[in-house]
């Protein structure tokens, strides 16, 4: 049901850009704006709440990897410009909650497109991924940072 909402909001996104005769991609993501304001307008259900809810939750999760993703560059480049290093690397243990191969892989991809971190492994049994990072000062705020940050975030959108 929700790719069915997600097609119907590319059709209408595809019908503005018709309308309009604009064909490009400014007018494309307004057009894809427009249509989910109209789905929101016309839902009823249950399941067309819930793609809008995870719209939300993609933009959401977005800005906060953006926000991660600048913050941990802004920390290794203090750490490379400065005399001292600050660096207390350092291979975590961090248990997942996530079950699928899917959540399992993107959260392993995003935690290593953060500068400082970078994933090693996941265990056999799939409960365990192994991180390796440059800032572990407390190793059980390091683990509570994944799992409440990337981790949690992750399986609200893709759950």
């Amino acid at each position: 049901m929700i790719r069915t909402k997600f097609l119907n909001n590319l059709l209408l996104s595809f019908i503005w850009l018709a309308l309009t005769g604009s064909f490009n991609l400014g007018n494309f993501f307004f057009g894809f704006l427009l249509g989910y304001v109209i789905i929101w307008i016309m839902s009823e259900t249950r399941w067309a709440n819930m793609y809008l809810q995870r719209g939300f939750l993609i933009i959401s999760f977005i800005f906060y990897f953006l926000y991660e993703l600048v913050k941990a560059n802004l920390q290794v480049a203090y750490d490379v410009i400065t005399p001292k290093f600050y660096m207390k690397p350092g291979i975590i243990r961090v248990p997942l909650t996530a079950k699928s191969d899917l959540e399992i892989t993107l959260l392993a991809n995003l935690i290593s497109l953060t500068p400082g971190t970078l994933s090693l492994d996941v265990s056999d049994d799939r409960k365990v991924l192994y991180v390796h990072a440059m800032y572990v000062k407390d190793k059980e705020s390091f683990i509570e940072s994944i799992k409440n940050g990337f981790e949690k975030r992750l399986l609200e959108i893709l759950r």
